[in-house]
């Protein structure tokens, strides 16, 4: 079902919808942000709409029904770390590379939320080692410049080659020096993930992991980045394609599985 954008309203009704037509049951909801610790509404949304909105509250009015509710990065990661790309691993890192760039965490098979509910916001840190390619920064809609979102998001590497060419392509029909640079910051952007997490599995979703030099050739100039004398963290794609996100949403029920944070 199309996002009703800018409309928290029609939001709340198109998700409604969709609940009650598959039917009772238990409901699991990933969004693009997360809930604040302080007031318990969305922020950190890129459904700018979403921002400030007591979600979950809503939901659970129009529905009738218990409402679990989660970063869609941290259902994506959680999916895949149960029985996906990452299971078996101790520590994975989950990355969406599409319309926006998140990333979840996960341990022993629970979500890692963070003390600020914020842990895996990979895509809002500054893009690492600035060169005079990356400049000037673009302007993230978080308000701040050179996020790595702004450069590894779809439409971020769209951006890139209408800069570089003149022309306007959608990111799937991007070659060449465009994708050069996107692949060399990821490269870039992951390493630093790795210095700090050390992950055994990096798992990636969205409509870019379909990109499949990604696997090869991100690894190959990652190495020169991290602190170690060899790298033996996997780079790998998703198992579950789209369906990830709300598998991920529906294990929120399982308490084997859900969090590792008893507050949430």
């Amino acid at each position: 079902m199309p996002t009703p954008r800018g409309d928290y309203a029609a939001t709340l009704d198109a998700v409604a919808a969709l609940v009650k037509k598959a039917g009772p049951g238990t409901v699991g909801v990933g969004i693009p942000g997360a809930l604040s610790r302080i007031t318990g509404l969305v922020k950190n949304a890129n459904s700018t709409w979403l921002i400030g909105k007591p979600l979950r509250q809503d939901l659970e009015r129009v529905l009738g029904r218990e409402v679990r509710l989660e970063n869609d990065a941290n259902c994506f990661a959680l999916s895949e770390a149960v029985d996906g790309a990452g299971a078996g691993a101790q520590v994975v890192f989950g990355v969406i590379l599409g319309t926006g760039v998140g990333a979840g965490i996960v341990v022993d098979r629970k979500v890692l939320i963070g003390r600020n509910a914020i842990a895996g916001e990979w895509g809002h840190n500054p893009l690492p080692l600035p060169t005079p390619d990356d400049q000037p920064l673009p302007r993230c809609y978080c308000g701040r410049l050179g996020c790595i979102e702004t450069y590894l998001s779809g439409p971020g590497l769209e951006s890139d080659h209408d800069r570089l060419s003149g022309e306007k392509r959608s990111a799937r029909d991007i070659h060449g020096a465009a994708l050069e640079r996107y692949v060399e910051r990821l490269a870039r952007s992951l390493a630093g993930v790795i210095n700090i997490l050390d992950p055994e599995v990096i798992v990636l979703g969205g409509g870019m992991s379909n990109v499949e030099r990604l696997y090869a050739d991100v690894p190959r100039l990652w190495a020169r980045h991290v602190f170690s004398d060899q790298v033996a963290t996997r780079l790998v794609r998703n198992r579950h394609g789209d369906s990830s996100g709300v598998r991920g949403a529906a294990w929120l029920w399982d308490g084997t599985f859900a969090s590792a944070d008893k507050k949430c």
